[in-house]
């Protein structure tokens, strides 16, 4: 989970978002907002870059 709090504290800190961590089972690591699915560990076989979800959040707002 260091990942997944870092990228929360990145959230916090840039945007003003409180990001909600829920642990998934063999290594899932989706990304979602408003229920829309941004990033996908699953889907693109590695974790993301704070940056691609900061600017996906971004273009959200």
């Amino acid at each position: 989970m260091p990942r997944a709090t870092s990228l929360a504290a990145v959230l916090r800190d840039d945007l003003g978002i409180e990001a909600e961590l829920h642990e998934g089972a063999g290594g899932i690591y989706d990304v979602t907002a408003d229920g829309e699915r941004i990033f996908s560990k699953h889907e693109s076989g590695r974790y993301p870059e704070d940056h691609e979800i900061l600017d996906a959040l971004k273009q959200r707002i």
